[in-house]
């Protein structure tokens, strides 16, 4: 069934990468088609390196400046930028600049909805990246090394 969600409100949780996450699509909202989540990052924020088994993922820059780690290749992506990485791809990401970046995910199919549910639900304070490759394992990802900002400071 076809669907809008206006500006602020899809639902919102702390995301994992300091800053709010929003739901703009959830697999039960796209018969499991896709994930569209809008996400804040923090300066120097970004996830550990890590790979989907199942899962193709994108972004889209809307505001901040990042580099990607893709495979064994970094890349800038200013605003405007587009960035596609397959299932498999080992990648991460960075907010390189010194405000926080606003981005626009999607996960197809749609299925990666729990690990952002369980990340929520962990108490504020440093996360653990063994608790972090746990809750990613069971939504189907692999924690595979550090954070960009640790790998390749930058």
């Amino acid at each position: 069934m076809p669907f809008v969600v206006e500006a602020g409100q899809g639902r919102t949780i702390q995301g994992p990468a300091g800053g709010p996450l929003e739901f703009k699509a959830r697999g039960e909202q796209t018969g499991g088609s896709l994930l569209v989540l809008e996400n804040i990052i923090a300066p120097g924020e970004g996830p550990p390196l890590h790979s989907h088994a199942e899962h193709d993922e994108a972004w889209y820059i809307i505001e901040g400046n990042l580099r990607f780690k893709l495979g064994n290749e970094t890349r800038s992506a200013p605003p405007g930028s587009f960035v596609f990485v397959p299932r498999g791809t080992h990648h991460c990401f960075q907010n390189v600049a010194d405000e926080s970046a606003r981005i626009l995910v999607i996960f197809s199919p749609a299925g990666m909805e729990s690990f952002f549910d369980d990340f929520a639900s962990l108490p504020e304070g440093p996360i653990d990246l063994g608790v972090y490759g746990e809750i990613a394992g069971r939504a189907g990802m692999t924690v595979v090394g550090p954070p960009l900002a640790d790998s390749e400071p930058a």
